[in-house]
């Protein structure tokens, strides 16, 4: 399975300290080069940063050489993502941001989110569900109430 990931996924599950369940899913999971960026700024939590200094071997970077016309409008990361995921023929493509979740399965992708791949673990029994959203809670991260709540009472 191909799995190509933005850097909003990475950037939650890193600071939840739930990123070791990516590889349990997915095996190798790729990020652009937009990603890496993103995720090595300045502005980019300490542990974070941290992760990426004793890089796993299950993240692997990919260097896309131009985004399609069509993806402009979203940040790089996400145009990264969504043309390595089509030069690859990518099977999965992590995203969080609404604009490009939808573009991303306009193009015939599946997509999820960081919720989407703490709810597959949990139903696999790799992340107790309750705790990653606690502690999803303390981060900046942003979904509506109504969301939060469909994830928590899945079966």
């Amino acid at each position: 399975m191909t799995v190509v990931s933005n850097t909003s996924p990475l950037n939650y599950l890193i600071l939840i300290d739930r990123q070791e369940i990516l590889p349990a899913l997915f095996g190798q999971v790729l990020i652009p080069e937009a990603v890496w960026r993103e995720l090595r700024s300045p502005a980019a939590p300490q542990p974070v940063k941290d992760f990426l200094d004793n890089w796993p071997s299950w993240l692997e970077r990919r260097i896309v050489s131009q985004a399609p016309p069509n993806l402009q409008q979203l940040d790089p990361g996400e145009q990264e993502a969504i043309a390595l995921a089509q030069s690859l023929g990518a099977s999965l493509v992590l995203l969080d941001e609404k604009k490009g979740r939808q573009l991303a399965q306009g193009l015939g992708f599946v997509v999820t989110g960081t919720l989407g791949v703490l709810d597959l673990a949990a139903r696999r029994g790799l992340v107790d569900l309750e705790d990653a959203l606690k502690r999803l809670k303390r981060t900046t991260f942003r979904a509506t109430p109504r969301l939060l709540q469909r994830v928590q009472e899945k079966p």
